[in-house]
Parts: structure tokens; C-alpha cells; sequence
């Protein structure tokens, strides 16, 4: 016998395009639906409602549709507990475990409704002593809690709304052919906005940002107090301690464009100085280090924390090669974030987009429209893309912040 229950989901349905996505889901997993009530907002601030009935032919069929409904919104109209089971031993969870999203989630624990902490996407959340809050599977402990299954579970997506908090301006703003200083413009009014609400910045950056001639407009941006965090690689500081000391990168003298004599081991050099000093910090207070985007962050107290990879020269010595230690350092200095700007880095950009929750503002600029899109598809679809010249831009971006924030 066919199987049914009623969902609801409410929020800007239409303008964010969810509702579509609901039926679609439907109707791809060959299940049936009946509209039992839909109130549709009339303003900007009103939210839309509907109540949906699903139908499908076995209880496991509807079972794995409610699942996939979860990340639109939609949740059991008849409220119940979240299904609550122990880890069986440590990184290891029973198999209905449920997956999060980086949009605001709630579960009910005994009739109430607690909202998750840390949340991020590609979790599970553990329930203690009254709250509950994600955790990555390599750090769950036998016999705690773990959400399963799908009932008792809200899922409140960053709705789309006809302002997209700021963020209307870049709406399909992947393309190349747009004016950057337009563009540059509105990312700095953001900017802007956030600092003077006494918000936190992050920038991750790859080493390009040194290639394209962007060190003195980035090290700006941070003089003037609109980056809190920079989250980077090896090569980006390798280099652009290259460039300080040298005037080069990657052996290329930045103000000729022409190689310079010996250049090539100039970055091997810059190593071994930043060796020999002990480290970056240690570099700038022994007066080795006197400019660039690294002194800066000393000078003015911004953090930094260096990801290493497999094809690192050196690594420096501050360069986390442990990587599950460096994603949790970069979990941390993520912590309370209100804007990400991501220069140029796609492994690094990707990385922190998993990280994040869905209402924190991103923008990320690439020369590459793939960099933007494939953020898009990995689930964080907050993020809006500039198809330009990273040194172009944080030239105009350095332009319209210069004054402290």
C-alpha cells in the first residue's frame, strides 16, 4: 500500500527558487504530491507557507524523499523527536546518520526545538546536555549521540530574497564582462558594512595574488583594518616573502615582468632566511622581514595560519603540514566571521567554503569561472563570483578603502 505524510516548508519559496526544487525532487524520485495549503508572501519581508502531502509506494521510498527534501526547507508537519542514537565507537556512526548543510538547522529533543552550533556542512550533530552541535566524523567519540534519520530535523535555508542581503548587485555576476570598478565598488561597501559593525573579514589567497602585483594593495587592506584573518598556502607566503626581499616572484622581477639573473632560486633563498630567523614572526622582529602581506599581518595582529601540501618548497617554518590540524586551525580563525573574500585559490577557496555557514557573505575572484562555479556545486551557494584580474582588483579594492576602517 502506498505511504504518505504532510510536510511544510515556508521561507521566500519562490524567489529562491526552492519550491521548484521541492517538485522537482518529487517528481524525479517518482513520488506523487498534493498542495494542501500554499500562502504566498506579498511583500519583500513576507514569507511564503505551504503544506504539502507525499506520497509514495513504500515507507523506505518516503522515508529517502523526506530526507532529501530536509536541505529545501521542508520538515514533518506533525512535530517529532530527532531519532537519537550513540556513535558505535569512535569515527564511526550508525549508518541513518544525517548529513548536514551549512544552512541553519534545529532539531527536537524531547518536544523542544535547540538550535545546532557550529554548523557547517558535511557533518553530524551530536546531542549533550541539552544542546546540540556539528562535529566532523573523525571527531566523534563512541557512545555519543548522534541525529539520525530525518524526523525531528529543520533545515532553514538562506533564502534568496529580493535584496539577497546585499548580494542582488551580483546575481549571475559570473561573467567577465562586467566593469570591475562597479563591482569593486559594492565588495567595498560591503566591506565597509560589516567592519563598522564590528564584523570579522577573511581573506584566503593564493600565491597569485603576489604574481599579479596585489601585494601592496592586499598589505593596504590590512593597514587599514578590513582583513581580520588570511588563510593561504605555503607558496603565497613563500612568495610573497620572495618579492620583500628580492623583488621578484617565482624568480620574475614583478616591475620589469623580464626574469631576473639567478632568479630562480630567489624563493629557495627567501626560505632559508625566514629559516635561519626562526620563523615569520621572528623574521619581522629581527627587522629580516620589513614588508609584504606576512609583515603586515604581524605588524597589525591579523592571523594567519599556513596550510601545507605536498609540492611545498621548504615549508616554512610556520607552514602546518599535519592537515587535519591545519583544516582545524582554519575552522577556528573562521570562527565568527561575517564576510570571506577568496582571492585566487581554489583548493584553499573550496576548503573554507566547506567551513562555512550559509549566511556568511563570500565572494570569491578568480580569472577562472570554474573557481566559482565549482564552489557553487560543492554546496556553498552563497558565494558570488568576479571573473577578473586578482591584482586589477585589489588595486580598485584598495582604492576605495583607503582609509581605516
Amino acid at each position: 500500500m502506498p505511504v504518505s505524510d504532510v510536510v511544510e516548508a515556508t521561507g521566500h519559496l519562490i524567489d529562491s527558487g526552492h519550491l521548484s526544487a521541492i517538485f522537482d525532487k518529487v517528481i524525479e524520485l517518482d513520488a506523487s504530491y498534493e498542495v494542501l495549503r500554499f500562502d504566498i508572501g506579498r511583500t519583500n519581508d513576507d514569507e511564503s507557507r505551504i503544506h504539502l502531502r507525499l506520497t509514495c509506494r513504500t515507507a523506505e521510498e518516503l522515508a529517502d524523499l523526506l530526507k532529501q527534501l530536509t536541505t529545501y526547507g521542508c520538515h514533518l508537519l506533525v512535530e517529532r523527536d530527532a531519532v537519537l542514537r550513540p556513535a558505535e565507537k569512535d569515527r564511526c556512526v550508525p549508518d541513518d546518520f544525517y548529513s548536514t548543510t551549512n544552512h541553519r538547522t534545529q532539531v527536537r529533543v524531547e518536544g523542544r526545538w535547540l538550535d545546532v552550533g557550529a554548523q557547517r556542512m558535511d557533518a553530524v550533530i551530536l546531542v549533550s546536555d541539552g544542546a546540540a552541535a556539528c562535529r566532523k566524523l573523525r571527531d566523534v567519540r563512541g557512545g555519543e549521540m548522534v541525529v539520525c534519520g530525518h524526523e525531528g530535523i529543520r533545515v532553514l535555508p538562506e533564502s534568496r530574497e529580493r535584496d539577497r542581503l546585499g548580494f542582488a548587485f551580483m546575481s549571475n555576476d559570473v561573467s567577465s564582462e562586467r566593469r570591475v570598478e562597479a563591482t569593486v565598488g559594492r565588495v567595498a561597501a560591503m566591506m565597509q558594512e560589516v567592519r563598522k559593525a564590528g564584523g570579522r573579514i577573511a581573506v584566503v589567497a593564493g600565491p597569485v595574488v603576489v604574481h599579479t602585483g596585489g601585494v601592496e594593495a592586499f598589505s593596504t587592506l590590512i593597514r587599514n583594518g578590513y582583513v581580520q584573518a588570511v588563510l593561504a598556502g605555503n607558496a603565497l607566503a613563500v612568495h610573497d616573502i620572495e618579492y620583500a626581499l628580492s623583488g621578484t616572484s617565482l624568480g620574475i622581477d614583478l616591475r620589469t615582468g623580464a626574469p631576473a639573473d639567478q632568479g630562480h632560486r630567489n624563493h629557495m633563498a627567501a626560505i632559508n632566511s625566514i629559516n635561519r630567523a626562526g620563523g615569520i614572526r621572528q623574521a619581522v622582529e629581527r627587522g629580516v622581514l620589513t614588508s609584504g602581506v606576512m609583515y603586515e599581518c604581524v605588524t597589525h595582529g591579523v592571523d594567519f595560519v599556513l596550510a601545507g601540501s605536498i609540492r611545498d618548497d621548504g615549508p616554512l617554518p610556520d607552514t602546518l603540514m599535519d592537515l587535519v590540524e591545519a583544516q582545524d586551525r582554519y575552522a577556528e580563525a573562521l570562527q565568527g566571521v561575517q564576510m570571506v573574500l577568496m582571492l585566487s585559490s581554489m583548493l584553499h577557496s573550496i576548503g573554507v567554503g566547506n567551513m562555512l555557514p550559509s549566511w556568511v557573505r563570500v565572494v570569491c575572484v578568480d580569472i577562472n569561472p570554474a573557481v566559482v562555479t565549482k564552489l557553487g556545486d560543492r554546496g556553498s551557494m552563497q558565494t558570488v563570483g568576479v571573473v577578473t584580474d586578482v591584482g586589477l582588483f585589489l588595486h580598485h579594492l584598495a582604492r576605495k578603502l583607503d582609509q581605516p576602517a
